[in-house]
């Protein structure tokens, strides 16, 4: 393989921005895509893949280049440097370059690929948190496979069209999928490829969303005309789905605390031909009173550490306190009390993250079904989707029924 140097100087200067500047990885690699429009598939998977690897990364290469943040140009190339001869790339000769000890190098990798901290380039708080909470055998297993690439899962909108018909579309499209096993409506890509050009995708057939995601839709049991309230809704992947699942029949409130969000939900739902989806800022407790007691479902997609879709943001394994999942645990219990007097007798409610601690998760379930709020509530089950079991993100979800 032959390095070129405007697309070298395009992940220096993306590892930069995302060490540096606190740029998210997806951000930084949108705007290096952009650099230049002459570059063909096999220079943005270049481009896309090295940033991601060095970021996913980035422990393991700082220790073995012995370079400290914030980098400097020089520190960079450095990085740049390891990932190259541990991938077998021959090296250009170009000033930035310079010398690099090649066996050192290997022999470093060799000796820190013997802990898992280093081998799996995780912060020690991490890796410690995630020892006390899951255990060493499952948490080794686990964060190897969150450090794997992700794979990219599409969603079927059987709103306008089937996973078969959807599956020849986008083959006459050149884009080759394969059926999920247990997942009805998922179609995974065995090569990456830009779907978001397909005419199926402007068409509203499909949406990109992994598979573990998929199930906290249908956990939630739906039926059309049923009165269904999304409450953490964002830009509204599994909103979109709930509408799928009711045949756009009946009513879904789709809230949430970023107006921005709802927006980008709005024009996607136009896309999907989702007709049945209300929008509702949360801007004050006045919005989630007013549905006390009003909805047949709801669904608590809270907001989490996101420890189990760290293959899809493997920045956040830098971005992440041990303080902000300390501080989201409250806001998790908040929610939970506020959001289920939303369920009216006889309703259910489905609360999901998408981590894999305990702490986050059915610790969070079993303190709610303690509490004042959660008598009303019986504990029907739960899923705990693990990523080196699974193949896909780590998700967790538990149906409550109110009684």
């Amino acid at each position: 393989m032959r390095l070129h140097r405007n697309l070298t100087f395009a992940v220096i200067d993306s590892i930069r921005d995302i060490f540096n500047e606190g740029v998210y990885a997806d951000k930084a690699v949108e705007k290096a895509l952009k650099r230049d429009k002459r570059w063909g598939a096999r220079d943005r998977k270049f481009v896309a893949e090295t940033i991601y690897d060095i970021v996913r990364w980035n422990r393991l290469y700082a220790e073995i280049a012995e370079v400290k943040l914030p980098y400097d140009r020089d520190n960079i190339w450095r990085l740049f440097s390891v990932w190259c001869i541990l991938r077998g790339i021959k090296l250009p000769d170009w000033n930035q370059i310079g010398d690099v000890p090649e066996r050192r190098i290997k022999g470093r990798f060799a000796e820190l690929s013997k802990t898992r901290k280093y081998r799996e380039s995780i912060p020690d708080w991490m890796d410690k948190l995630c020892v006390s909470e899951l255990g060493e055998e499952v948490w080794t297993k686990e964060i190897a496979a969150l450090n794997e690439q992700a794979k990219v899962i599409l969603r079927t909108n059987t709103l306008n069209i089937s996973k078969e018909i959807l599956q020849k579309k986008l083959k006459s499209e050149d884009v080759d999928t394969e059926f999920v096993p247990n997942h009805p409506d998922a179609l995974v890509l065995p090569e990456r490829a830009n779907v978001f050009k397909t005419e199926a995708f402007h068409n509203g057939f499909f949406e990109v969303q992994d598979a573990s995601s998929q199930l906290v839709a249908a956990y939630l049991d739906v039926k059309p005309g049923m009165k269904v309230i999304d409450t953490c809704a964002g830009a509204g992947g599994k909103t979109l789905h709930l509408s799928a699942l009711m045949e756009n029949k009946g009513q879904i409130i789709a809230m949430d605390i970023y107006e921005s969000k709802l927006r980008k939900l709005k024009v996607r739902a136009k896309r999907n031909k989702a007709h049945n989806i209300d929008m509702r800022v949360i801007d004050s407790t006045k919005p989630i009173k007013k549905l006390y007691g009003k909805a047949d479902r709801v669904l608590i997609d809270a907001p989490c550490s996101g420890l189990g879709v760290i293959r899809r943001n493997p920045d956040s394994k830098w971005k992440l306190q041990p303080e902000f999942i300390d501080n989201i645990k409250k806001v998790q219990q908040d929610v939970l009390q506020q959001y289920s007097k939303m369920v009216k007798p006889g309703g259910k409610m489905v609360y999901a993250t998408c981590s894999i601690l305990p702490s986050e998760n059915q610790n969070q379930v079993k303190t709610f079904l303690e509490s004042e709020s959660g008598k009303d509530f019986t504990f029907v089950s739960d899923k705990k989707v693990l990523a080196h079991l699974s193949g896909f993100d780590g998700f967790y979800m538990a149906l409550l029924e109110k009684k």
